[in-house]
């Protein structure tokens, strides 16, 4: 059985926990424990319904405004399938716990109130799927009980999201009407929709087609720790743990160590404290080579015939998560896979417009939530891929040296 790790976005009160929550309690999925405490705590509803939102927000504070204010995962399947949901905060405030909890999601579901349309958090989280290339993008048009399930108001919004998704460049897109609340659409078909000739949300879950998005021809594996017992028994004993991010490693293959460019062959494989003859990704290995060589932490072992670039300076789509501005001279930890370096902000390139998503030049500086491009030196050179050709390799954060906290996540071009 196959798993999909899906999504959930979109504005503030577009109804995302609740659609999760209708999501898990059409399909059977809670356990009879946990839909007795929900009754408990939806007492206080005026109408006496279960508010579903209640499974997914379960920090006192997003409980008490009723909103989502950090990620959360809920784990389901059915017959055909096996999920991960991630529930994203609407808050523009909380872009980028939305980033955090979309970097590994096959799929996003993006919700629009029927009543609002497209808004400007709607935009700003397409434009995070477009720069993580999430593979399928689902537009769930919510809250059509309150249109009177009218086909034109759903028939206007496609209209204007089908622009924005052209724009943007998004890969496979599909639209469903639905109501969270009602459960119109979620698991049954809603014979108030019966305009609606397409699949459910949860038959379009189960049916889409989940990415192998692990490439297996190009090796990456990234040093996270040497193992040097220095023990009797292990005298001579080195092996460097990490996890392999891309490709397959087999035993007797010659491996590139980067960004010293040095080479040697794979003595052996251990996985799970068991010699094996070969090991792909994404599992977590000790690799051993031949040669004594140099290797520390952050270095890559690399196979294939198409290495990663070693550069000192590229450009970097960035999306900014800190309050203090980014602005071009300021110096941050570069984090690719486990190998940090310092850096610096060469200059700002241009920043993406939400709304128009047009790209304005020299903008300056950049600030809480900003999408742009900009242009990063480091203090020394480091391996690396396109994100657009391999995620695994061209992903990065910046971290702020005196406080260690991330304020940036790069997508490297």
């Amino acid at each position: 059985m196959d798993l999909l790790r899906f999504i959930t976005a979109g504005s503030v009160d577009d109804g995302k926990s609740t659609l999760i929550g209708r999501l898990l309690y059409d399909s059977k999925s809670i356990l009879a424990d946990q839909l007795e405490a929900l009754e408990k705590q939806s007492r206080n509803k005026e109408d006496g319904e279960i508010d579903l939102a209640l499974l997914t927000d379960g920090l006192r504070a997003e409980r008490e405004q009723g909103i989502t204010i950090d990620v959360a995962y809920k784990y389901f399947s059915t017959p055909r399938r096996k999920f991960i949901i991630a529930d994203a905060p609407g808050h523009i405030q909380y872009t980028r716990n939305m980033v955090t909890g979309a970097s590994n999601a096959g799929l996003i579901i993006i919700l629009i109130d029927a009543r609002n349309g497209v808004v400007e958090q709607t935009r700003r989280h397409s434009i995070i799927a477009s720069l993580l290339n999430i593979p399928h993008v689902v537009v769930a048009i919510n809250k059509m009980d309150l249109v009177g399930y009218s086909q034109d108001r759903y028939n206007n919004i496609l209209i204007d999201y089908a622009e924005i998704a052209r724009t943007l460049g998004l890969k496979e897109v599909t639209y469903v009407p639905v109501s969270a609340l009602k459960g119109d659409n979620i698991v049954d078909h809603s014979a108030a929709l019966s305009w609606y000739e397409g699949p459910t949300l949860l038959e379009l879950l189960e049916t889409v087609r989940v990415e192998d998005d692990v490439d297996l021809e190009r090796g990456r594996f990234s040093v996270q720790y040497v193992i040097r017992p220095q023990t009797e028994e292990y005298h001579d004993y080195r092996g460097y743990a990490g996890k392999i991010t891309s490709g397959i490693y087999r035993k007797g293959d010659v491996v590139s160590i980067l960004p010293a460019g040095l080479k040697s062959r794979i003595r052996s494989i251990e996985l799970a404290g068991k010699e094996v003859e070969e090991a792909f990704a994404p599992q977590s290995v000790v690799l051993q080579l031949e040669d004594d060589i140099d290797i520390s932490r952050g270095d890559l072992l690399v196979t294939g015939a198409q290495a990663p670039r070693v550069e000192q300076e590229f450009d970097v789509l960035l999306c900014w998560m800190d309050s203090k501005a980014l602005v071009p001279g300021n110096r941050y930890l570069l984090q690719v896979g486990s190998r940090s370096v310092r850096s610096v902000v060469r200059e700002i390139e241009y920043r993406l417009d939400v709304n128009t998503l047009e790209k304005q030049s020299g903008p300056g500086q950049a600030g809480l939530n900003d999408i742009v491009k900009a242009r990063i030196r480091t203090a020394a050179p480091l391996p690396i891929d396109g994100y657009n050709d391999l995620p695994a390799g061209g992903g990065a954060i910046l971290i702020d040296e005196t406080s260690f906290v991330t304020v940036g996540a790069c997508m490297v071009q």
